[in-house]
């Protein structure tokens, strides 16, 4: 079977990324995607706006309108008013010959003139014939009246009324009112007539935005198909991290996703190395076992003794390599966790070992420094380290950490500084590198593997960090300071 191919074969940091969640028992509702929410968004948004639009240009136009009737109506009220004369002694009311508008004279126009004065005068245009109009209020001088739309016989019609009074002789007046009427109709019909033409715009208007955002939209949401392609793509084999390059707001994104993506091929990586160096160590000593186990020309003793020596050095390589393994390296998103308690945790178990030495261990601890990363590593690293420490010291150790603030503004971890001091011998600068080699102990006469440093070397490394060794000032022992860079 192709491994390649094989679901059982891919890690699992591959399968947390491309393997999606069983679905729940019952019908299970399909979230709305990203363009579909900022469509109906951005529907009901510019529906709304656009009816408040509406509304508002057609209660303004449905005002201006009305207005313009009512000054048409008084202009007439004033052409007919032009046009009346009055008998000085009698009284009597002479209406003009001309109107001031040809519906005046043509019945059943809608146009409606109506004049009232005192001792019941009251005469009508000719557009009122056959219909009754209730026209009957004689206003007071300079009293204009404008009301409408009102129920009459002759239809609905909006009534101008105008009250007027003319000084004749004799220290004599008389009182006359204009009433001027229109039907509702033209100004319903215009009304109508606008609210097509306003909606029908409006429509058009809200169909362009809406495919121009729907344009917008599939411009604006470009980079994450783009970034989702290129996820494809690197499942698919075809590329190995998010290529880019990417908008600003997408950028922390991808280097958080590339970061993770490399993290995870260096567990792989680990754990594949991890298994090789294993096998590749054991070979040696089991062939050694076997050929003296074959060749039979051994005293039992003396092959009891060998046997015993290989057994040794397995153990000794499977306890390397396990604790090479539990090793968990970088990780891209982990919770910070402070050091303090962890610290004092490992100092009080590495006081009671070396209780005979009456070691003092001294802390200088940053209070915002977090280590951002596993836990166990953590435990691992501050072990290795202080072990070391407690085992070569005479009566003193130190361990100072601080927080490294970051210098790039993109940046948002901090780094850290550990330091680890203390008053034994030292390690000449000539063995430094001797004795950082995996399963090299500074002296043979100690207890030991001679792993802890090499693991504390693995454990910086897979951090990206680094390790500095070399004498302490204050102390006069070994200095072991381990520097995880701002990410």
């Amino acid at each position: 079977m192709d491994r390649s191919t094989s679901p059982s074969w891919r890690p699992a940091w591959w399968r947390r990324l491309t393997e999606r969640p069983a679905p729940a028992s019952g019908p299970v509702r399909r979230p709305l995607s990203l363009g579909a929410r900022s469509t109906i968004a951005t529907g009901l948004v510019l529906a709304g706006f656009l009816g408040l639009t509406g509304f508002a240009l057609d209660r303004a136009y449905a005002q201006a309108a009305l207005s313009a009737l009512r000054g048409r109506l008084q202009s007439y009220a004033y052409a007919y008013l032009a046009g009346i004369e009055i008998n000085n002694r009698t009284g009597t009311v002479f209406p003009p010959d001309l109107p001031p508008n040809a519906d005046f004279n043509r019945p059943g126009s809608g146009l409606y003139a109506v004049l009232l004065g005192e001792n019941g005068f009251r005469w009508e245009s000719q557009s009122t014939l056959g219909r009754e109009l209730p026209f009957d209020t004689l206003l007071p001088p300079g009293r204009i009246v404008f009301e409408g739309p009102l129920s009459t016989p002759a239809g609905n019609v909006y009534l101008l009324s105008y009250g007027v009074e003319w000084d004749l002789q004799n220290q004599r007046s008389y009182r006359l009112t204009v009433d001027i009427a229109e039907n509702e109709a033209p100004y319903q019909a215009e009304l109508a007539a606008f609210r097509r033409t306003l909606f029908g715009w409006l429509g058009a208007l809200g169909l362009a935005l809406l495919v121009l955002q729907q344009i917008l939209l599939r411009w604006s949401l470009w980079p994450l198909r783009r970034v989702a392609g290129d996820l494809e793509k690197i499942e698919r084999g075809e590329a190995e991290r998010l290529s880019g390059p990417y908008p600003r707001e997408l950028s922390g994104l991808t280097f958080g996703l590339n970061r993770f993506i490399e993290s995870e091929r260096e567990h792989l990586s680990r754990y594949r190395n991890t298994l090789d160096d294993l096998a590749h160590s054991l070979k040696t000593p089991l062939a050694v076992a076997r050929s003296r186990l074959e060749s039979g020309s051994e005293s039992e003793q003396d092959l009891r003794k060998g046997l015993l020596e290989q057994v040794q050095r397995m153990d000794q390589i499977v306890a390397y390599q396990l604790a090479r393994a539990k090793a968990s390296g970088h990780t891209t998103y982990a919770a910070p966790i402070p050091l303090q308690g962890h610290a004092e945790a490992v100092v009080r178990s590495l006081e009671r070992v070396y209780a005979r030495k009456n070691i003092l261990c001294e802390f200088d601890i940053d209070e915002k420094a977090r280590f951002y990363g596993e836990e166990g590593d953590l435990l691992e690293l501050l072990g290795n380290l202080l072990e070391n420490a407690f085992k070569w010291a005479r009566h003193r150790v130190l361990l100072g950490v601080r927080s490294l603030p970051p210098t790039n503004p993109r940046v948002w971890r901090p780094g850290l500084d550990l330091v680890v001091e203390d008053d034994g011998p030292g390690i000449p600068p000539a063995q430094l590198e001797r004795v950082l080699q995996r399963g090299v102990r500074g002296d043979e006469r100690v207890q030991g593997h001679g792993i802890g440093l090499a693991i504390v070397e693995d454990i910086v490394r897979s951090y990206r960090g680094s390790m500095h060794v070399d004498r302490s000032e204050e102390l006069g022992g070994a200095r072991f300071r381990v520097s995880f860079p701002a990410l």
